[in-house]
């Protein structure tokens, strides 16, 4: 199986590692083109599910050593998903939006902690990191493969589409206090670039609202707020779902 070093413009990205290549295999087996097994790994159960998912659905599954020193060359990765993007399209309902994020890990721990709480459409503002860099893809632990995202221009572009959204643009100025601020649904959880936050003119969008937090630090990194900010946001819907069982 021909594969070649990640590029932006590739209709292929790759998952890199066991349990992200199985979380494509169980979601989405469609989007797979094949299945590289490390000759090292020896994991017996893994390999058998990998196998009887990949027989199901005529996915070729081979092992060879050379795809890892291309794609994944600290030595700790043994399984690789060869996986063919596809064009996505966020849907209705509530989202998190991310303007300008720069960072593939951040990008892929937010992916992660969406899917957790149940946000499974992330709307990003260009110019960005690359939503399927191996390196999201794996940060997200798979996660990638549930959750949907979709390129705007410009926040005017998605506005424009979901107009019915609420917005909260998370920054400090004209904002209130998170835990004093309603969120209500449908809304856009929106966090800028991880060094320079969001514009000004998203001081007039929606109702701002900050996190508050000692003066030990002079600010939480990107995927930490993006998580207290989905907890809070999703907090009563999971009380009333477990209340219901």
């Amino acid at each position: 199986m021909k594969v070649a070093s990640y590029k932006k413009e590739s209709d292929i990205t790759y998952s890199l590692g066991a349990t992200v290549t199985m979380e494509y295999l169980n979601v989405c087996p469609e989007v797979i083109e094949g299945v590289i097994l490390h000759p090292k790994f020896d994991s017996a159960d893994t390999i058998t599910k990998i196998n009887e998912i990949c027989g199901r659905h005529g996915i070729p599954v081979e092992t060879s050593e050379k795809p890892f020193n291309i794609l994944s060359k600290k030595g700790n990765c043994f399984v690789i998903g060869v996986i063919r993007k596809q064009a996505e399209k966020i849907t209705s309902g509530s989202h998190v939006v991310l303007v300008n994020p720069s960072d593939a890990g951040n990008m892929g721990t937010i992916i992660r902690t969406c899917a957790g709480f149940g946000i499974m459409d992330i709307a990003v503002i260009t110019p960005a990191v690359d939503t399927f860099d191996p390196r999201t893809v794996r940060a997200s632990m798979g996660a990638r493969a549930r959750v949907k995202m979709e390129l705007f221009d410009d926040f005017t572009g998605y506005e424009e589409r979901f107009p019915e959204n609420k917005l909260y643009p998370f920054m400090l100025d004209g904002s209130t206090l998170l835990q004093e601020t309603k969120i209500e649904g449908p809304f856009a959880l929106i966090f800028g670039n991880e060094a320079t936050g969001l514009p000004a003119s998203f001081q007039h969008k929606g109702q701002p609202v900050r996190i508050e937090h000692t003066h030990n630090i002079d600010s939480l990194n990107l995927p930490t707020a993006v998580g207290i900010a989905i907890y809070e946001a999703t907090k009563s819907a999971f009380g009333a779902e477990n209340a219901q069982k």
